[in-house]
């Protein structure tokens, strides 16, 4: 049996194929257009802590602040 090989695809043109605005996101890996599934439950809570960890970090010490 005889496959047809697909055409790698570059950069450029994933950017121009794929805007932004879908509600889906994809991701080019080696050349291949990769649709992402979206993310889980448990996904955004981890993200969820580590933006509440981030924030606590900055205040602490004193980060967005200007020093003189």
């Amino acid at each position: 049996m005889i496959q047809a090989l697909r055409k790698l695809v570059t950069f450029d043109e994933f950017v121009a194929k794929y805007p932004d605005n879908t509600g889906k996101r994809y991701e080019l890996h080696d050349g291949v257009i990769v649709e992402m599934p979206q993310p889980t439950g448990d996904h955004e809570e981890i993200i969820v802590f580590l933006v509440q960890k981030l924030i606590l970090e900055y205040s602490r010490i004193n980060l967005g602040t200007s020093r003189k």
